[in-house]
């Protein structure tokens, strides 16, 4: 075995794996594609449902400094898991180089990327060694083996094509609306595809914009909508159909709403604001019919946490949570203790693993 766990995704969630992994004395390798630990979070200029937390750059400060003390976990940055395969007595992990991603490192936590002294390449297969960062000399489609995975990798923003929804958007430019400039839009009128929580952060983060927000949705995300709708600069619109008209400015669309009335809705400037969708890695993680991957589905050494497990539950703080407590599932696991945390529906290892065909 390379090592007693292997973590794929760098956000809270499996931070929180690799952290609650060391402090029962576990070793990890936590593999992330970007060039950063909490990438996602360092754009989150407001966070109000975190214990100890106001922002999320402040939060990945503080889980990049928790996780630098964690000598038993060493981090590969700029590495894609691309397969995941379970076995009875272990899991393989293939992993990739992210091309894109420079500098491809092994990084100590704690000094910053892109100024990382060199370390002495560990071939694959090779134990890793508390106190001895995984080598970056891995070749094309290597291999990690370990007795379990905890997979964190959340989720991928949803593009307008994947809406179906909408319409008209073909070669159109609509940025997301976390990219929007508060000066850009203030005292203008924002047409806001998709109700996700962005918007509330925007809103929450900036109360003394003049911005008026058009939010059309479709009706399955109404549930999104709870916390924006008591602020008066939103109007929220179901819609059945959303069809963008010709021009780029100003925005016009013509919506069929979801009691069958017409509009025409008219704004300055236009947003995505869709949502995502799970992003597992192939192999052994089992999806539902939703997309997503609830821990109790998985194959009894492969535990899912974070965002990627729910779609109505993808917080910071109940992320974190799920990191931890599938941490703590792979180590009583291995002292052959009964976990309900995943490994499919039995909560003894050794139980048979889900159907992939199945449901929930």
């Amino acid at each position: 075995m390379d090592t007693d766990l292997l973590i794929i995704g760098g956000g809270p969630a499996g931070c929180a794996a690799a952290v609650m992994a060391a402090s029962v004395g576990m070793r990890s390798v936590l593999i992330e594609s970007d060039d950063a630990l909490c990438r996602a979070l360092r754009r989150i200029p407001v966070v109000s449902n975190v214990l100890g937390a106001t922002s999320g750059p402040d939060l990945a400060a503080t889980i990049e400094a928790d996780l630098a003390r964690c000598d038993l976990c060493r981090v590969e940055l700029g590495r894609r898991a691309t397969l995941v395969e379970g076995f009875d007595d272990r899991v393989e992990v293939t992993v990739e180089p992210v091309e894109s991603v420079e500098p491809v490192k092994p990084v100590r936590l704690g000094e910053p990327v892109g100024s990382v002294k060199p370390v002495e390449p560990t071939e694959p297969g090779k134990p890793v060694k508390p106190g001895k960062p995984v080598g970056s000399a891995w070749a094309r489609g290597s291999r990690l083996t370990a007795p379990y995975v905890v997979v964190a990798t959340g989720v991928g923003p949803l593009g307008p094509e994947e809406a179906g929804w909408l319409g008209g958007v073909a070669g159109r430019a609509l940025p997301p609306l976390w990219e929007a400039d508060p000066a850009a839009i203030d005292d203008r009128t924002v047409l806001v595809l998709g109700a996700d929580r962005p918007l509330c952060t925007v809103a929450r983060a900036h109360p003394e914009l003049r911005t008026r927000f058009v939010v059309a949705y479709p009706p399955e995300d109404a549930y999104k909508t709870e916390e924006i709708r008591p602020d008066a600069r939103v109007e929220l619109v179901a819609v059945r159909r959303l069809e963008f008209g010709s021009g780029s400015a100003p925005v016009t669309a013509e919506i069929r709403t979801v009691e069958g009335e017409r509009r025409t809705l008219t704004a300055d400037l236009a947003f995505l604001n869709l949502g995502s969708a799970p992003a597992p890695p192939a192999g052994a993680v089992v999806a539902d019919r939703s997309g997503y991957c609830p821990p109790g589905r998985q194959h009894p050494r492969v535990f899912t946490a974070g965002d990627l497990r729910s779609a109505r539950f993808q917080r910071i703080a109940t992320a974190m949570g799920s990191g931890g407590e599938a941490a703590l599932g792979a180590y009583y696991a291995s002292r052959g203790q009964p976990t309900g945390t995943g490994g499919g529906p039995s909560t003894e290892m050794g139980g048979p693993p889900p159907d992939p065909a199945g449901g929930g």
